[in-house]
């Protein structure tokens, strides 16, 4: 870097300050820092030293490692922005400089990545800005030894706190609102506690999409099949948008509502409106509703299906009624029922109720409304721009009331702490009791929080669907249904490819590992351990499929012949038996075989598992397609042994971490490094084609050569052996033991863990899940997943005492997501804000 030297000293007085530093051993020695303090004034001169002492050797003018020349990077501008944020990952990941050179001290290596990171996120300010280091896949460049170890002198932690923010609500907790002002669910069932329960996230229907039904508790009788059905049913999708593929989603720097979205909304919710006054009356016409379809049989003669007219609704009002079915449906308009209705409705969609200016604000709007459109148009216009009102899309957490501390922080209280609190395990408004502490002042404390916290999660019919949101958003399960699937290789895997089932199949597996999840969650000990460790499954009778064992092509061909053989004796003992009849009966016709079913064509690909249990329920859909919809019934069985262990080896997990064709080695590995192991990769550079070789005759393994060269394997070694011990699955997630008819090599090893006692070779998947279950540092990386989800941002070095202090509550519990909740949900990153450091959108 001895051209980049050249960029930076452009004056004696820098250079001589270049000189006198390089006689030391590092900048950082005798400082103090403080973690998200100001940083060092003259960034550029400590840059360039830092550049100049640590990088040059290796990217300098001459061939330079990876082809990175930083000889004229210069100071960070929007043009090098991506040569920078390069450099701050590698230096982040302690990939630079490399293990056997010299390394910076930590405090030096503190000051310059953070001084990076304030650099371009004022550079990058109007140009797209810089978010790197806010991404919840990142949050692993934060080394892990630093959380959780001990910090070297010189630094000093200042108390914890999160920035004041608007959180916008999420694509489930937006559409469980919704549901709650049209559809009344089910009460809690403790004789059948997997059944959908009032509370729960509205769930996908059988083909994975996410939509709001109207009416389908009410519907008797329709014409047609499943699609004709799905036609018909009146739905909305879910509106706001969703950047999810892996990972953590919700995060609130990354989620605003924009106009396609605010338009939606309106729609949808002048639907509601209507379903909210009339019920069916707003979708069907009156002949439609009656307990006795025969009585209108002439009205529903000829093919109408798919069409609104092919349903019947029964007339017993189920969905909840409200100030605004008062307000619909007597004549006239009064003050008292239209504010009746405005601040009923602006509760159910906010959680809260309305201020005396808000509540005047909008029976405001729908008075102006009415004059202009008439009582039904206008209420309806009017009502529905409370659907857009910022506490209905956003929850508030800016802290503008209060006294900030010597650091700057201020509690969150009353409203916004108690809706944080609700937020954190629900996406239904607070029940009585927590309503009840907000409004009479008792939410205001660490000891408030910690009741409340404690009393919903010891309460099994109060519903918490944000802890199984955690656990799909950290295991990645629920994706497999929405990988689109090569046909032909799907069918060589062993699984069917007809039609929808497979797909079906993976939508039904993640409702089976939520159910599962939550058993183990009823249990609450050794959380962790017992999800990857776990011999029990919550199955369908496809499952047997699924959890089976793909045969060879010797066994398929062994198969076919047994069958062949079986059923030309079939044949042959039916015609001796006809023959025989003949003859006691001469002259007669024999009499034609009745009731004879189709035989199902054998599946000689497969072993199937013999999956046994007992009865057991799993929360899907309620009846929204009609036939198709999925079924709720399961058995809890236990896997075949020796080929299955945890959730990692279900074909939920295998299949979501698949592509079309192909396992997906590199996405598992990369999984295990992250997740389980706490390490960080850098993004492919876009010079890069991260592609592997079409090479039909080849293994994965084979294929997967090209990842070796030098430049790739940087970091492919540490994702690659992580992966391929799963190539004893194949990418239906059926145990195998050839491929291509060569023995599957599940050999693997764990590299550069950060525990020594991790690292090293593992035969198969099985032995390095068991290996890495009963690590601290798996553990530990789990609190840190559970602190982003919960605390809606990435940790920094002073959340460190907060980390830590979950992670002993979590273990001296012996393993209770419960402790580890109460923890983190008590602490100062979760009741805290900075009201100067509310992020920009």
């Amino acid at each position: 870097m001895t051209q980049l030297r050249s960029k930076f000293l452009t004056s004696p007085r820098i250079f001589a300050l270049l000189v006198l530093l390089a006689g030391l051993p590092s900048v950082a020695i005798g400082q103090t820092y403080t973690p998200g303090q100001p940083g060092i004034k003259d960034f550029d001169s400590f840059a360039a030293s830092f550049l100049a002492a640590h990088c040059t050797d290796c990217h300098g003018q001459t061939d330079p490692e990876g082809n990175l020349s930083l000889e004229d990077l210069g100071p960070i501008d929007e043009i090098n922005a991506g040569i920078w944020r390069s450099v701050w990952a590698q230096v982040s990941l302690r990939e630079m400089p490399p293990a056997d050179m010299t390394q910076p001290e930590v405090i030096e290596r503190l000051e310059f990545t953070d001084g990076v990171v304030r650099e371009l996120t004022r550079v990058m300010k109007d140009r797209g800005g810089f978010h790197d280091h806010l991404d919840p896949n990142k949050g692993n460049f934060l080394d892990h030894g630093l959380l959780f170890g001990t910090l070297p002198d010189g630094i000093r932690l200042k108390p914890t706190s999160s920035p004041a923010r608007l959180w916008r609500v999420t694509p489930q907790e937006h559409i469980t609102r919704l549901n709650e002002l049209i559809n009344t669910e089910p009460t809690f069932n403790p004789e059948k506690p997997g059944l959908r329960t009032h509370g729960d996230v509205v769930p996908t229907n059988h083909g994975g999409e996410l939509k709001l039904y109207f009416g389908t508790d009410r519907i008797i009788k329709w014409q047609g099949g499943t699609v004709a059905y799905a036609t018909a049913v009146k739905s909305v999708p879910a509106v706001l948008s969703s950047a999810r593929n892996h990972g953590l989603e919700n995060y609130p720097n990354f989620y605003t509502v924009n106009s396609a979205e605010a338009t939606q909304i309106m729609g949808i919710a002048a639907d509601i409106i209507r379903y909210m006054a009339y019920g069916p009356l707003s979708i069907a016409q009156p002949y439609q509703i009656t307990d006795d379809p025969k009585s209108i049989a002439d009205k529903m003669a000829g093919d109408i299906r798919g069409l609104p007219t092919s349903i019947v609704y029964g007339t017993k009002i189920v969905r909840p009624l409200t100030p605004v079915y008062d307000l619909m449906n007597e004549e006239g308009v009064t003050e008292q029922r239209l504010r009746a209705a405005v601040d009923d409705l602006f509760e159910a969609l906010t959680f809260r109720p309305p201020t005396a200016a808000e509540s005047d604000a909008y029976v405001q709007i729908v008075n102006q409304s009415i004059e202009k459109l008439g009582k039904e148009e206008g209420a309806v216009l009017g009502l529905s721009s409370i659907f857009l009102d910022r506490d209905a899309l956003f929850r508030p957490e800016l802290a503008e009331t209060g006294k900030p501390d010597q650091y700057g922080r201020v509690m969150l209280q009353d409203w916004e702490l108690g809706l944080a609190v609700n937020h954190a395990l629900r996406y239904i408004k607070p029940d009585e009791p927590l309503r009840a502490a907000i409004v009479d002042g008792r939410m205001r404390t660490k000891a408030d929080v910690q009741r409340e916290v404690e009393r919903m999660l010891d309460d099994d019919s109060i519903r918490k669907p944000r802890i199984l949101r955690f656990f799909r958003d950290y295991f990645d399960y629920d994706l497999g249904g929405y990988i689109c699937k090569d046909s032909k290789a799907l069918a060589d895997t062993g699984a069917s490819n007809r039609g929808q089932a497979h797909y079906n199949a993976m939508f039904d597996a993640t409702a089976s590992t939520d159910r599962l999840i939550e058993l183990v969650l009823q249990e609450d000990k050794d959380v962790l351990k017992q999800l990857l460790t776990t011999n029990k499954v919550v199955a369908t009778n496809a499952d047997n499929v699924y959890f089976g064992t793909k045969r060879s092509r010797k066994e398929i061909a062994a198969s076919v012949a047994a069958e062949r053989k079986a059923k030309a004796a079939a044949a042959k003992q039916a015609a001796a038996e006809l023959e025989a009849w003949k003859k006691a009966n001469p002259g007669k016709e024999p009499p034609e075989a009745k009731n004879k079913k189709k035989a199902i064509p054998a599946n000689h690909k497969v072993i199937k598992a013999k999956l046994k249990g007992p009865k057991i329920y799993a929360r899907v859909s309620r009846r929204s397609f009609g036939n198709g919809s999925m079924k709720p019934d399961r058995i809890l069985a236990t896997v075949p042994e020796g080929e299955r262990l945890g959730i990692l080896t279900h074909p939920s997990w295998l299949v979501s971490h698949s592509d079309a064709m192909d396992n997906h080695a590199i996405r598992r590995g990369r999984w295990i490094h992250e997740r389980l192991l706490g390490g960080g990769i850098p993004d492919v550079p876009i010079t890069v084609d991260a592609m592997l070789p079409d090479e039909p005759k080849s293994t994965l393994r084979e294929r997967m050569r090209v990842t070796r060269q030098d430049y790739c394997w940087t970091c492919h070694k540490k994702m690659d052996p992580l992966g391929m011990p799963f190539e004893m699955f194949n990418h239906a997630g059926l145990y195998r033991e050839t491929e291509l008819n060569k023995p599957v090599d599940t050999s693997g090893e764990i590299i550069e863990s950060g525990d020594p006692q991790l690292d090293g070779e593992v035969a198969n998947a099985i032995e390095m899940i068991q290996r890495i279950a009963e690590s601290e540092r798996a553990e530990q990386v789990f609190v840190r997943h559970a602190f982003r989800f919960w605390i809606g941002r990435n940790e920094t070095l002073n959340d460190a005492p907060t980390l830590q202090q979950a992670h002993q509550a979590y273990k001296t519990s012996g393993g209770s997501m419960k402790a580890l909740l109460v923890s983190l949900l008590t602490s100062d990153a979760f009741l805290y804000r900075t009201r100067n450091e509310q992020p920009e959108s």
